[in-house]
């Protein structure tokens, strides 16, 4: 399934996200932010169960901001495992 999450409170805007009927992530596209790096986390997270990547995500922070992005893929994750 595909998903798209917008963010809030990040440079990246959106997180597109796919999932396969196990919970596994296929595939993570961010728009917006510091592509390198959100690359970097695009790549780590394929193939990885979504429980595991929100659990190794969740609450990182991005200097004084209450939240990151990679914080914010952890946020669209848990809202799609929510409406399975």
């Amino acid at each position: 399934m595909r998903y798209q999450y917008a963010t809030s409170g990040t440079c990246s805007r959106l997180i597109d996200i796919e999932v396969d009927d196990n919970g596994c992530i296929t595939e993570v596209a961010f728009t917006g932010g510091c592509h390198g790096n959100l690359q970097g986390i695009a790549a780590l997270v394929k193939g990885r169960r979504m429980a595991d990547v929100i659990e190794t995500l969740e609450g990182i922070r991005c200097g004084n901001k209450p939240t990151s992005c990679p914080d914010q893929l952890a946020c669209a994750l848990r809202a799609i495992s929510e409406s399975k």
